[in-house]
């Protein structure tokens, strides 16, 4: 250790007065919390933080999804992007919430490939992206990163800016996570209540001393003199690492990159609130906590991998007090890691826990995950007003003032030539189905048609009300109106072969028009299907079991479409397959056991046979 660093760290020492302060960040109403009510854990924290945190009732976001740490992007976009998704706009949230915080429980990564295109990332940073995707945005492939629009990049924190959804169309997103439910709930509680005091410990790895990263720690404490707070500043510029320094507020290293810091405790004086990081690829792959006898970067194969990396993990880092950490459940590379210089300095020029590890993200969709509770704010900065953050709520869509004015704008380049008034009303049924007003989204629809007749959002909907309100005429005349505008639509066509054959009792008339849609569609299931179901009510069985058993193979997870098959092998007297596609639609769908045609099925199979 250097003579500087040595008396910048005496120095530290001997800092006193260390006061607990009220957290001046953005209020619980901008945080969302999301529990996995499938992982008892994830229930604890949760509704720990909701209370010590007094978040609103609308604000609390429960999902049922895996508790496994990872799961495929489809399980991702089924049970967690779409529920939270719902959630928010149920409540017109869309603007408010600021923030996003996940509990353990929650999986922390989505499976993908690997490398610089790869799809593999972070539960965390993939929803970053939810309310771009709210608002209809053209949407980003799964392959490489997102440039993160609140990276402050080389400007000066001086001239960085609270984060609203004004200027930046993202959530930030955090999670509260730890090895242990005692350690989460330990987080919770340094963050409601930090300190102010401590040293910010920059741990150079000094080999070779022009390393990219390095230079990052160097200008992370160049930064931090530029704004006044040279004492507080511990640079480690030589090969050896920074041990027992007390108190801490901030601490960034090469964990176990260095291999002067190949070990699970650094014995770090951290002050609650204090902020941690490294550079180490794989920090954040696992909360499961490793066995007593591990050490982080020995060599392969010697009892230094776990969870399939060498790498130090942030879990420790929590273990050890800090309030706030950040890490990566996969390789980042270089160019996407935690900016330390832009870290700190905002953090101690009074910017929340997660605003400032944000505004140090260079990119989203990709790895990294941040640790903490998002409005621990140390240093006091005047809060936010609601008029600050969000508009009124806009009169024709029903939409939050900002949200709106976005949603619209996608809405709009999606309909073409479509009359905005049009496109509003089709907003404005967008809003009151989440809301669950049925019969306000139909005269929103009804409005929007009148307006645009060949608006095919608003059109299908509409059809789909009418079928749902078993008026079959209405909805098979908006399908004909659609038809007319779009004649090779193979969604058209296929809905309205459907409601022909199975609703008004026109199988002859449907048939050609679900060939149509086969002929342009010929792998989907659901057009598949709809070929089955007609040849089924014409009498033509065996055509219908072929065309069946090829769109079950197509789509297993389907009850309707095992259903249809049940129906249609009993009409071909095959009671066992019968029987098998019924107790397959019932698992998936097990209400599907209240129907009449289904009781009657049921009896047919499973009491006397076919």
């Amino acid at each position: 250790m250097s003579d500087r660093s040595l008396i910048h760290l005496a120095a530290g020492l001997l800092l006193s007065g260390a006061v607990s302060i009220p957290a001046r960040a953005q209020s619980p109403e901008n945080v969302a919390v999301v529990i996995n009510d499938a992982s008892p854990a994830s229930v604890r924290i949760g509704e720990y933080y909701v209370r010590k945190r007094a978040v609103p009732a609308d604000n609390v976001i429960r999902i049922k999804t895996a508790t496994d740490e990872e799961l495929s992007r489809v399980a991702f976009e089924a049970t967690i992007e779409r529920p939270i998704a719902a959630a928010i706009t149920r409540a017109g949230l869309q603007d408010r919430i600021l923030y996003l915080v996940l509990t353990k429980g929650v999986p922390l990564r989505v499976t993908g490939t690997p490398g610089l295109q790869g799809t593999v990332a972070s539960v965390d940073s993939e929803l970053t992206l939810l309310y771009r995707r709210l608002t209809g945005a053209a949407p980003h492939p799964p392959m490489g990163t997102v440039d993160n629009p609140y990276y402050l990049g080389d400007g000066s924190v001086k001239e960085a800016q609270r984060f609203t959804h004004r200027a930046h169309d993202i959530f930030l997103v955090s999670r509260l996570d730890a090895f242990t439910v005692e350690d989460a709930l330990g987080l919770i509680d340094r963050g409601i209540e930090p300190l102010d005091a401590g040293r910010i410990v920059l741990d150079q790895r000094a080999r070779p001393a022009d390393a990219l990263g390095d230079r990052w720690l160097a200008q992370a404490a160049a930064n931090l003199r530029d704004l006044g707070f040279a004492t507080r500043v511990v640079l480690e510029d030589t090969p050896g690492s920074v041990r027992g320094a007390r108190p801490v507020l901030g601490y960034y290293s090469w964990g176990s990159n260095d291999p002067s810091n190949r070990q699970r405790t650094f014995k770090m004086g951290f002050v609650p609130g204090a902020l941690a990081a490294t550079y180490a690829s794989t920090d954040a792959r696992t909360f499961r906590e490793p066995p007593k006898g591990w050490v982080p970067g020995m060599p392969w194969g010697k009892g230094g991998s776990y969870q399939a990396s060498v790498h130090t993990l942030v879990g420790d880092l929590i273990r050890e007090g800090a309030t706030g950490v950040a890490g990566h459940v996969a390789e980042p590379y270089f160019q996407s890691t935690v900016r330390p210089q832009i870290l700190f300095p905002a953090y101690l020029t009074g910017f929340n826990l997660i605003e400032a590890f944000y505004l140090a993200i260079p990119h989203l969709s990709w790895q990294t995950v941040v640790i903490g509770d998002p409005l621990c704010a140390p240093f006091a900065r005047p809060t936010l007003t609601r008029a600050d953050i969000e508009d009124p709520v806009d009169p024709q869509t029903e939409m939050p003032g900002l949200f709106g004015g976005r949603r619209l704008e996608a809405a709009q380049r999606a309909a073409k030539d479509a009359a905005p008034a049009a496109v509003q009303f089709l907003l404005l049924a967008e809003t009151r189905t989440a809301r669950g007003d049925a019969a306000g989204t139909r005269q929103a629809l009804e409005q929007s048609t009148a307006l645009a007749p060949t608006l095919a959002g608003a059109q299908l909907q509409l059809a789909l009300l009418y079928d749902q309100a078993k008026e079959y005429e209405r909805a098979a005349e908006r399908y004909r109106v659609l038809l007319e505008a779009y004649p090779d639509n193979a969604v058209v066509l296929n809905n309205l072969a459907y409601v022909l054959a199975e609703r008004l009792n026109a199988p002859a008339e449907a048939k050609p028009l679900a060939e149509r849609a086969s002929a342009l569609a010929p792998d989907d299931p659901n057009v598949i299907d709809t070929r089955a179901w007609i040849e089924h009510l014409l009498g033509n069985h065996g055509d219908a079991a072929k065309l069946i058993a090829k769109a079950a193979a197509a789509a297993p997870g389907n009850a309707e479409l095992r259903l249809h098959a049940a129906f249609i092998y009993a009409a071909m007297k095959n009671g066992p397959a019968a029987a098998e596609e019924l107790e397959a639609a019932l698992k998936i769908d097990p209400d599907l056991a209240r129907r009449d045609d289904v009781r009657e099925l049921r009896t047919r199979i499973g009491g006397k046979g076919v």
